[in-house]
């Protein structure tokens, strides 16, 4: 009984797996190296906190759905990004405007009032993040589903001008 259990270890040693079973295992590995655990569920907290946020303001500016949507999106891109990269980000001395409005705003929600901490959580989004947005519509127009959509009369006007004024600021930096 040995030999033979011997004798088959030696057998599926030397057996070929099927290619699609091996490319599979060499792109979960590569996965695997890029990004981290905590970089995984950061990725889920950060598209939960979206989503919740969305539900928020679909549900008429529910103040409970947009104040958990605002933590797990800060917990998610604390995962992200790390405790160094993440304080890096928020309190660089160029970028403390529009830090302190998206945590004021953060903080109206959960007081509740939703709609005001919104708007300006979103002004304060936007000066902290504003500078990557023209990067996230080059991306967009070149994903399949979202190419045709963005070529629409006015929303294509719109992201040309956005990209226009982002590369004026970043021409009027570079001087």
């Amino acid at each position: 009984i040995r030999a033979g259990f011997l004798g088959a270890g030696r057998e599926s040693r030397h057996t070929v797996e099927p290619a699609a079973s091996a490319s599979v295992a060499a792109t979960s590995v590569t996965m695997d190296a890029f990004m981290g655990d905590t970089k995984k569920i950061g990725i889920g907290l950060t598209g939960m906190g979206l989503l919740f946020t969305f539900l928020g303001v679909m549900l008429f500016f529910d103040s409970g759905l947009l104040a958990v949507g605002n933590l797990l999106f800060l917990a998610g891109l604390f995962l992200i990004l790390g405790f160094a990269r993440t304080k890096n980000l928020f309190l660089q001395p160029s970028k403390l405007r529009g830090t302190s409005l998206f945590f004021v705003g953060i903080f109206l929600v959960i007081i509740r009032w939703p709609k005001i901490g919104f708007m300006v959580e979103a002004f304060g989004f936007v000066n902290l993040f504003g500078n990557f947005i023209p990067h996230l519509v080059v991306v967009a127009r070149h994903t399949p589903f979202l190419k045709g959509a963005l070529d629409l009369p006015g929303i294509k006007q719109a992201l040309d001008w956005m990209q226009k004024s982002s590369s004026v600021k970043q021409a009027n930096t570079a001087v």
